[in-house]
């Protein structure tokens, strides 16, 4: 089981910048695909970001709507999760979630994580 329990959401103007953190407890988190997803109202929770363990290292995955506003991290010392978020839009305004697979490779459907976080909001005034 992993618990995984987001922070760093707010009230940002457009332009602006966020760091949310999803920490993760329980089993190894070291191997696991994380993601991040995103719920605005009315709308279905869609694919933010992914990071994937390689065995060169790490590979990185952006929705075109955040590619190089973005940036996904991990710290596996710390068992944490980061996304940077820059140059922040009003459309970017929903709830984040950090989700985790246990197994390696890219998942982009929220239906084939196993684990969630409770999520946190990022509100971007215009």
């Amino acid at each position: 089981q992993v618990q995984l329990v987001e922070s760093g959401g707010g009230l940002v103007q457009a332009g602006g910048s966020l760091r949310l953190s999803c920490a993760a407890s329980g089993r190894t988190f070291s191997t696991y695909t994380m993601a991040w997803f995103r719920q605005a109202p009315g709308k279905e929770r869609e694919f933010v970001s992914a990071i994937v363990i390689t065995w060169i290292g790490g590979s990185t995955y952006y929705a075109d709507s955040v590619k190089g506003r973005f940036t996904i991290s991990r710290d596996n010392a710390k068992n944490t999760l980061y996304l940077e978020m820059n140059s922040l839009k009003p459309d970017d305004t929903a709830v984040y979630y950090c989700a985790a697979h246990p197994l390696g490779g890219i998942y982009y459907r929220m239906n084939e994580y196993d684990y969630w976080g409770q999520g946190t909001q990022v509100t971007v005034s215009s």
